[in-house]
């Protein structure tokens, strides 16, 4: 449960998540539920997939607007590491979706490709971007399955960019405590253990929708071996 004015009528309301929890942190039927702090009368928000674990609330103006809306973040668990998040305004107690994790994932796909010489390129082309990650450091019995001693590629080889597994809000105007939302997706090889590097994308609500507003592409570091 949170507490919030997220109906901008300026009285805290009461934002609940309820569900039927079965075994420790996993619940299913798991519901969004509004009481309006003036008159109690609750609002009841059903989610396409509503089951996972570790189901939390979180408050936040993220359209700007000066009135609190909800964030529900949901963990699938499993390998992949995946996660439901939904972004609802109440504002004028009328529910707005703002934000579907779903959509989101239809919409940032990318074409991760290994390359010649130990490279491994991820682009989209909806978006007219490409980053190129280097995985020379990987070692020989690594790079030997897929690379000849030359540099080149056996055969073409594939990664992938997964689904969305972790949604950050980040204070982006500090006066107003305005929110945007940092989207991560994880960068895999040919093997869902083979964490190459992570697709970091900043996310501004623009009036009507969520834009992207500074997509990058980080990688995990290794160890330092000094040159000199």
């Amino acid at each position: 449960m949170k507490q919030g004015d997220v109906n901008g009528d300026g009285i805290i309301d009461n934002v609940f998540l309820y569900g039927n929890k079965t075994d420790g942190i996993f619940a299913d039927n798991i519901t969004l539920i509004i009481q309006d702090g003036l008159s109690n009368q609750s609002t009841t928000v059903n989610f396409q997939n509503n089951a996972g674990y570790d189901a939390r609330l979180f408050l936040g103006d993220f359209s700007k607007d000066n009135v609190e809306d909800i964030l529900v973040s949901i963990d699938s668990g499993g390998s992949g590491g995946y996660g439901v998040f939904y972004i609802y305004s109440f504002k004028n107690n009328i529910l707005h979706e703002m934000f579907d994790y779903e959509k989101y994932n239809k919409e940032y796909k990318f074409n991760v490709n290994y390359e010649d010489f130990y490279k491994v390129s991820v682009g989209n082309p909806q978006l007219d971007v490409l980053f190129t990650i280097d995985i020379s450091h990987k070692g020989y019995d690594y790079l030997s399955q897929y690379y000849y001693d030359n540099g080149k590629l056996k055969q073409p080889i594939q990664g992938e960019v997964l689904a969305i597994g972790a949604l950050y809000p980040i204070v982006t105007n500090v006066q107003s405590m305005g929110y945007d939302f940092l989207a991560f997706q994880r960068i895999i090889g040919t093997t869902n253990s083979d964490t190459l590097g992570y697709v970091e994308n900043l996310m501004t609500w623009n009036g009507t929708q969520f834009t992207s507003s500074r997509l990058s592409v980080s990688i995990p570091g290794t160890r330092l071996i000094s040159l000199f």
